[in-house]
């Protein structure tokens, strides 16, 4: 079984309790949970605060496997520190055993299913702008942004130039898919291709390198789904498009 779901922003607990998803006592280490990016599991500063801890191993012991990609917010200095392995076809970063980091730009066969993978996306919650730690006026400006209550970031400590794909990661999804003849089963990133984004709100949303790539990949591949998180709804955009936050759904 291969369940998928949205951003869960490190929240766990609600999402994945057996009241909340029961199917999960059906389940064994070969089915799998998929999230949508913005995993929030490493986020802190340092290796592995308690907290962090906590819940990867407590991931671990679940009766699944769980997989994600990488959102916008995810601690990237961290998360690319993780030992990178083969795994279904593809590379991931193994931060347990059965918590695996499906990195950008892969095709993962499982359960008979191709799956490609590409997660990042732009961070909408900075118009404050990003603040630098070793700037002389940073208390300064921070204060004042917090007064104003206007959302900001700090570099590597709430916000990681990596949200965006770099032209490697994409010539290696580039390449990925044409040595599958650009077909697959489903598509999973956390954001979406610049024309359904503009569908999603057009004045909100604006068109980035990422969401650029994605539309020439929805353009040149056949593929039976594409899932998307990001912008925090359950909707289906298309018969074949669909966002998904919350939403717990079995797609094999």
């Amino acid at each position: 079984m291969i369940y998928i779901t949205g951003d869960t922003h490190g929240e766990f607990k609600h999402r994945f309790n057996t009241e909340n998803f029961p199917e999960q006592k059906e389940m064994s280490k070969d089915d799998y949970v998929l999230i949508c990016g913005d995993f929030g599991g490493v986020w802190d500063v340092g290796w592995e605060s308690k907290h962090e801890k906590y819940w990867l191993d407590w991931f671990e012991e679940r009766s699944y496997t769980l997989l994600f990609i990488d959102g916008n917010h995810e601690n990237f200095d961290r998360l690319n520190g993780y030992p990178v392995k083969m795994w279904h076809g593809g590379k991931v970063h193994e931060l347990r055993p059965h918590v695996l980091h499906l990195m950008r730009g892969q095709i993962f066969e499982i359960d008979g299913k191709k799956i490609f993978t590409f997660g990042g996306a732009s961070s909408h919650d900075i118009t404050g702008g990003i603040l630098e730690t070793d700037d002389p006026n940073f208390k300064e400006k921070k204060k004042r942004l917090e007064r104003s209550y206007e959302p900001f970031r700090i570099n590597h400590l709430s916000w990681w130039a990596q949200e965006l794909a770099n032209e490697e990661e994409m010539q290696e999804g580039r390449n990925n898919l044409c040595a599958h003849d650009y077909m697959v089963d489903y598509i999973v990133t956390h954001c979406c291709s610049t024309s359904t984004q503009t569908l999603l709100d057009g004045s909100l949303y604006k068109p980035d390198r990422e969401t650029d790539y994605l539309e020439f990949i929805k353009n040149y591949t056949n593929y039976k789904k594409w899932f998307f998180g990001h912008y925090h709804d359950n909707r289906n955009i298309s018969d074949k498009e669909i966002l998904i936050y919350e939403q717990m759904i079995r797609i094999s």
